[in-house]
């Protein structure tokens, strides 16, 4: 196949999975349905926060408080993008058609991305300005410093799970297991590492830690991270490209099973 054949073919893979869609959606759907929920509250709770809080209140991250939930979808898609064919024994007719592993799984990621960066693109962008109309004279606008960036990374960062997400799907080949594994690393491993005193420093390496400071604009008071919002996505990054690395390698070794 060639190139083209092959994109062709994985985005009508696609198209035809209605769980993929859903997710898709429900990402969206609860990323900017829970931010507008705590920018709502914030914004009626706003003048009885300590005023430590207030001057560190971070109206642009507030309204990114639904990422938690997105990220959780978007971890679905990328694991059922990739490793349903190995659950429906669809892998073995796939690499029998796409005989090179570094085009077949390449063509896969590149399709799957796409949707992902369109969907993760616009839930930022929604989640910021409903969550900003939420909290009335406490909202920040776009054009503020350090604004835009935060919500374009925001996008990214969604992204970039599930980038991360379909790597990891591609090296375990299996649903449940990749999701077993997903799941608790990132919504109780990652949490406990970087709320932990004793392991805070090695916590905030970790892939959703660094990726989500992009999205941060106003610093924390105390805040030592010696990265900025670029490098934690950049961090974020690298944990991507070596969970796709890992994909290849094993893809590349191993029979379809």
């Amino acid at each position: 196949m060639t190139a083209a054949q092959v994109i062709r073919s994985e985005w009508t893979k696609i198209r035809s999975v209605s769980s993929t869609v859903w997710t898709l959606s429900l990402a969206a759907v609860v990323t900017v349905a829970l931010g507008m929920l705590i920018s709502g509250l914030s914004r009626s709770q706003f003048d009885s926060m300590p005023a430590r809080e207030r001057q560190s209140f971070d109206p642009t991250f507030v309204s990114f408080a639904g990422m938690g939930l997105g990220q959780l979808a978007m971890i679905v898609f990328g694991v059922l993008v990739v490793a349903n064919e190995y659950s429906t024994g669809m892998i073995r007719v796939s690499l029998a058609a796409v005989p090179r592993r570094g085009a077949f799984l390449s063509g896969k990621i590149a399709v799957a991305a796409a949707p992902a960066l369109a969907v993760g693109m616009a839930t930022a962008f929604a989640a910021f300005f409903l969550g900003q109309a939420m909290l009335g004279s406490h909202r920040a606008g776009l054009g503020d410093p350090g604004v835009l960036r935060a919500v374009l990374g925001g996008g990214l960062y969604l992204t970039l799970i599930a980038v991360f997400s379909m790597g990891v799907a591609a090296m375990l080949r299996s649903p449940t297991l990749s999701l077993g594994i997903l799941m608790p690393f990132f919504f109780l491993i990652s949490n406990v590492l970087g709320n932990v005193e004793a392991t805070r420093k090695v916590g905030r390496f970790l892939p959703d830690q660094a990726g989500s400071r992009v999205m941060q604009v106003v610093p924390r008071i105390g805040d030592d991270t010696p990265y900025g919002p670029w490098g934690g996505l950049g961090i974020m990054a690298l944990w991507v490209t070596a969970a796709l690395a890992g994909g290849y390698v094993l893809l590349k070794r191993r029979d379809a099973q």
